[in-house]
């Protein structure tokens, strides 16, 4: 058994992997504050609440908040007795390199990404993610990560739009009924859902031009579906694609290291 766990600056995502197919997927707010007890409590208090009865011998790892690395570490040695692999380390080999600015340090969860939309379309792929930033992942055709964008994700936009004007309130991201609102939460909701509709539609077809060939467009992250119902954005949308970058990373090694 293979547990995946992908550290966002949001959120941390474990997965449990058995070589064929996900069995479960559990999300946790990331603090990096949190030990090894607590996330193996975590852990093992959902597994048995599912009634999943699972001895894990394998961990990787995709984490975007260094500081929390340590006590995942010290969890999978300690309760699962392995080392597990952190992508980013260089014990940690990719399938392939990324092709970017030399000293450019790409973050694990790009990587895994790229990694995934190349073994599951093939290369030329923008990969569309959204998260506490709205990453746009540009994928080779020999599926090399050679670039991207970082844009602000949207519910950090919210926040900001809500905390630098205290007369605006927080709101739901949701379609709104139309794009002129007549309240000041249509308003903002309008302003979030179109304006982040313009501007990935926008960004991807820039992206397509400069690169100069043919590419799919991969939605992922809890957001796609959402903002892919106003405008057709994405070819397709793919919730698990991290996860499923790390269990390709997970098996390259394994293959390397027999």
């Amino acid at each position: 058994m293979l547990l995946c766990i992908d550290t966002g600056n949001t959120n941390t995502v474990f997965a449990l992997w058995d070589g064929t197919e996900f069995l479960c997927t559990f999300r946790c707010a990331t603090e990096w504050q949190r030990t090894a007890d607590q996330y193996f409590v975590w852990w093992s208090t959902l597994l048995h609440h599912n009634k999943i009865d699972a001895e894990i011998d394998e961990v990787i790892i995709s984490s975007t908040v260094p500081r929390v690395v340590f006590n995942l570490r010290v969890m999978s040695d300690r309760y699962f007795n392995t080392r597990p692999y952190v992508i980013g380390k260089p014990d940690c080999l990719l399938p392939i390199a990324p092709r970017v600015d030399a000293g450019v340090q790409v973050g694990p969860d790009r990587l895994a990404n790229a990694t995934a939309a190349f073994d599951r379309h093939g290369g030329d792929v923008v990969v569309v993610d959204f998260g506490t930033a709205t990453n746009f992942d540009v994928v080779a055709h020999d599926g090399a990560y050679v670039g991207g964008v970082i844009a602000p994700g949207v519910n950090l936009s919210l926040e900001a739009l809500h905390q630098a004007a205290a007369a605006l309130p927080h709101v739901d991201i949701t379609k709104p009924q139309s794009v002129i609102g007549t309240n000041t939460v249509a308003c903002i909701q309008s302003g979030i859902f179109w304006g982040y509709v313009g501007l990935i539609n926008g960004l991807c077809e820039r992206i397509k031009g400069e690169y100069g060939r043919p590419m799919k467009v991969v939605g992922t992250g809890g957001l796609a579906p959402l903002f892919s119902s106003g405008y057709a954005l994405f070819d397709t949308i793919e919730d698990d694609l991290t996860m499923h970058g790390l269990t390709v990373i997970h098996r390259y090694n394994k293959d390397q290291n027999n």
